[in-house]
């Protein structure tokens, strides 16, 4: 059909993907398969398989779930695909002038909105007006800015891939979607000659009340949203990427001119306790921006900041007793499941009954470890999270727009810190706390062998900062 092999719908959550689905499947010669490349499902969450692919198969072999559809989907076949999708997907099907790209786009206030209205009541879908669920949400400045970055980068490395190739794509924004002219001209442009009349039907829009009605805190909202700095204004040209990493993680010292850049899975307790005590106990400044953290430096001559580094195993050790095997608030569910089916890991379903004892921990965190390996090499369809991603990675990325003054090391952090404190006029300084509440578990099963898989899946951390052996 035309030009293209199939094609793809680069979209995001809560942006509209689902009734652009549906109406791409109202023409005759056109077949939009789900999320093909999500990391936890296939095409849909109950769904098994996509023509005769399962997720196993897929997870083995992305480019034979492409070839497939390429063949043996009913006319033109394609799917949606998220930034938070197979990365090994996207390397295939972007340069490949053969696949059509659909961008869908929507505002991002109103996505971000939309995703936490949903979150809060569970209503992904809706087909039946009667059954709409609704619900107010709290705005959160740091996870707004976060999610507009990560949405930002996407979008902006799609199009640099593009203009690179020399490929054009059809964009579509939400509001076009309710447009016919709009869904049958994205039709020709993917070569199918068959047209509509209407559009679907089956689908309805959730919460269409005004933002007002649907965020508790508006004023604050509209706050914040004037407080982004999206130019960059405030910026000294200087070529530094236009958005830093992980920026509203970092934290304040309350008064003393300290900035801590945490690298997730590491000490951040400790160190946020240490800062509070620092001060007389009130709690650290968070939530920064880009423009927030310039203005903190500027009025604060003589500031330092400084990040702690943590043993790989024992990071790795800690970020999988608090993401994969915890349950609770914070843990990563998803990624939990998707690490029992796909890779086979004994980890339990629920909390860790009697039966998890030292054997069993001892060989899920190998597993968990040996997971690590391909999805830093980008060969999973896992995110690499920043609780596990290398320390160097993340560093680099730090650097992309500060660069810490001091690089600690957890091992000896209570001479570090008073170094650190020494440094901005402190002659007292608070005791610091148990910065690892999982070492004595991994002593339990620390061993040769345990020690080589941590080596061998952190192997550029060892080198870059000198690691021996854990203990």
């Amino acid at each position: 059909m035309g030009g293209f092999d199939y094609f793809v719908v680069f979209a995001d959550m809560r942006t509209g993907s689902n009734f652009l689905e549906a109406n791409i499947n109202s023409f005759d010669g056109l077949a939009c398969l789900g999320e093909a490349f999500n990391p936890h499902f296939i095409g849909y969450p109950n769904a098994t398989e996509i023509l005769g692919i399962t997720q196993k198969m897929r997870e083995a072999d992305p480019q034979r779930l492409i070839d497939t559809i390429k063949t043996k989907a009913d006319g033109l076949g394609g799917f949606r695909f998220f930034r938070d999708h197979d990365p090994r997907a996207l390397d295939i099907c972007l340069p490949d002038p053969r696949c059509a790209k659909i961008v869908l786009t929507r505002n991002p206030a109103e996505s971000y909105v939309s995703w936490k209205i949903a979150q809060a009541t569970g209503q992904w879908k809706l087909t039946n007006v009667r059954h709409a669920k609704a619900e107010t949400i709290t705005f959160d400045p740091a996870e707004f800015e976060a999610h507009l970055g990560a949405l930002q980068d996407f979008q902006v490395g799609l199009l640099n891939a593009l203009q690179k190739s020399g490929q054009s794509a059809f964009y579509v924004a939400y509001e076009d979607l309710q447009d016919i002219d709009v869904m049958n001209g994205l039709a020709a442009f993917l070569g199918c000659p068959s047209r509509i009349g209407s559009l679907n039907k089956k689908l309805k829009k959730q919460n269409p009340e005004p933002m007002t009605n649907k965020v508790d805190n508006f004023a604050a909202m509209e706050s914040a949203l004037a407080r982004l700095d999206r130019f960059n204004l405030t910026r000294t040209p200087n070529f530094e990427p236009r958005r830093g990493p992980a920026i509203p993680t970092i934290l304040a010292a309350p008064t003393s001119p300290l900035l801590f850049l945490p690298l997730r899975g590491g000490p951040e307790a400790a160190v946020r306790d240490w800062l509070s005590g620092l001060d007389g106990g009130a709690p650290p400044i968070e939530g920064f921006s880009q423009k927030t953290i310039r203005q903190w430096k500027k009025a604060r001559v003589g500031h330092r900041s400084f990040t702690v580094l943590r043993h790989p195993l024992a990071r790795a050790h800690a970020t999988y007793c608090d993401k994969i095997l915890a349950t609770d608030a914070g843990s990563f569910p998803e990624i939990r499941e998707t690490l029992r089916k796909v890779f086979d890991l004994p980890i339990p379903r629920g909390d860790p009954g009697p039966g998890y004892d030292r054997a069993a921990h001892r060989t899920a965190f190998l597993g968990f470890l040996a997971f690590i390996k391909p999805n830093l090499a980008g060969q999973t369809s896992v995110r690499v999270d920043p609780a596990w991603a290398s320390q160097s990675a993340v560093l680099q990325g730090m650097a992309g727009f500060m660069l810490p003054d001091m690089i600690l090391r957890e091992d000896r952090l209570r001479d570090d810190l008073a170094v650190l404190a020494a440094q901005i006029g402190k002659t007292t300084m608070p005791d610091v706390a148990e910065t690892d509440p999982h070492r004595a578990r991994l002593a339990e099963i620390h061993d040769a062998e345990v020690e080589a898989a941590g080596r061998d899946a952190y192997l550029r951390d060892y080198i870059a900062f000198g690691f021996g052996n854990w203990t």
